[in-house]
C-alpha cells in the first residue's frame, strides 16, 4: 500500500526544493549575551555583576578558603581525573566550565562534567542527596483488602 502525502508534506517538499529550509545549526551558547570565551576572560568582579541575585549576594561576601582551594585545584589540574570535593555550596563560575568534578552526595562521589549551562548554579544541585522513592504494592496487614491474597 503506497503512502499518500499530505498537503503539509507536499508544501514542505516545495519549500525544501527552493532552498528555504536549510540545515539546522546548533545554537551557540550565550549567557546573558556573553559567549563562554568572553566570560572566561572576565575578572571575578565582572562575572559577579551578571549573575543572578542569589549568586551575586553569596559571591560578594567573598569566597571561603575551601572554595579558593578548589578553584586553585581546578586551575592546576593537568590530568583527566575528576577533582573530588565535598564542597556542594560553591557557585559554578566560567573558570570551571569543561572540567570534571566528583561531588560528594553523602554516600559516594558523583562525577559531573561542568557545561556552560550550569553557570550560576551550585555544585550540589547536580549531585542529589536523596534516592527516588519506588513504591511497591501494599504489604500484608496494610489494609483490610490486603488480607485476601490470590493464589497463583
Amino acid at each position: 500500500m503506497a503512502k499518500t502525502s499530505t498537503a503539509k508534506s507536499s508544501r514542505r517538499k516545495v519549500r525544501k526544493g527552493k532552498g528555504l529550509i536549510g540545515v539546522r545549526r546548533k545554537k551557540e551558547f550565550a549567557y546573558r549575551g556573553y559567549t563562554i570565551e568572553e566570560l572566561q576572560a572576565m575578572t571575578l568582579e565582572e562575572v559577579i555583576e551578571i549573575l543572578p541575585a542569589r549568586s551575586r549576594r553569596s559571591l560578594r561576601r567573598g569566597l571561603t578558603e575551601q572554595h579558593l582551594r578548589l578553584l586553585e585545584r581546578v586551575k592546576n589540574n593537568k590530568s583527566d581525573k575528576p577533582i573530588r570535593t565535598h564542597r556542594r555550596d560553591i557557585i559554578i563560575l566560567p573558570q570551571l566550565v569543561g572540567t570534571s568534578i566528583a561531588i560528594h552526595d553523602g554516600l559516594n562521589f558523583n562525577v559531573v562534567t561542568i557545561i556552560p549551562e550550569m553557570i550560576g548554579h551550585y555544585l550540589g544541585e547536580f549531585a542529589l542527596t536523596r534516592k527516588d522513592v519506588k513504591h511497591t504494592g501494599p504489604g500484608v496487614g496494610a489494609t483490610k483488602s490486603s488480607k485476601y491474597m490470590p493464589l497463583k
